[in-house]
């Protein structure tokens, strides 16, 4: 165990750095997990090279805007990197955000029927597609393919002693919290328990058994919005 401290600069204004405690768990350091995320990232910037353009074109014509969203997120131990997704709402969303009602409960956001997001960006979150430029960041070893919901700023300045525990792994494009409820997990608190849960249930095999069930709930559209 070892201290880290993470200063938080979200939207301009500057939050005091917490002096915190980082276990590194074991999947950290698994050579095997590293050489799935590789393999599995490779994989899928491959698909990403195939379906961009089409993709690109279809955001430019349902909506006006560019064709990624990029945010900042914290990763392992708290270090902020940056993801892009394909863009999946208007393209000022964040100005409409106090319009639409929080169906959530926590350090989240969630309207299954938010109508920020377009026609075509409904189609990609129910198919994941959007999440695809995010293999990048596990090809860099910033996210890995399994892993916690890697959480935002606004949400870490927030977070608790037990929240932080969320950390010591990489996040993931996929865990727990993807195939056990997926956009149904509604409480921010049952996210944490997925991911903690996730954090003790792991084991080489154990990734690729949720990738496996990640595959089943995207072809099968089941819980997104």
């Amino acid at each position: 165990m070892y201290q880290t401290s993470l200063q938080s600069v979200f939207q301009g204004a500057t939050y005091k750095a917490w002096e915190l405690e980082f276990t590194p768990h074991s999947s950290v350091n698994s050579k095997f997990k590293r050489s799935l995320d590789i393999l599995g990232s490779l994989v899928g910037l491959v698909i990403l090279a195939i379906v961009f353009v089409p993709i690109a074109i279809a955001i430019k014509i349902d909506s006006p805007g560019p064709i990624f969203f990029t945010q900042e997120r914290y990763g392992l131990q708290g270090r902020p990197f940056v993801i892009r997704k394909f863009r999946s709402m208007v393209n000022d969303a964040e100005k409409l955000k106090s319009l639409v009602d929080n169906e959530a409960n926590g350090l989240i956001f969630k309207n299954k029927n938010d109508f920020r997001v377009t026609k075509v960006g409904r189609f990609l979150r129910s198919t994941s597609l959007d999440e695809l430029p995010q293999f990048w960041n596990v090809l860099v070893g910033e996210m890995s393919l399994v892993g916690t919901r890697p959480p935002t700023g606004d949400e870490v300045i927030k977070y608790t002693k037990r929240h932080w525990q969320r950390l010591n792994v990489k996040p993931g494009l996929t865990g727990e919290w993807q195939v056990n409820g997926r956009s149904q997990v509604k409480d921010f608190e049952q996210i944490v328990d997925l991911d903690l849960q996730y954090q003790s249930n792991w084991h080489r095999l154990y990734d690729l058994l949720l990738i496996g069930k990640t595959f089943y709930i995207i072809f099968g559209r089941i819980g997104a919005f």
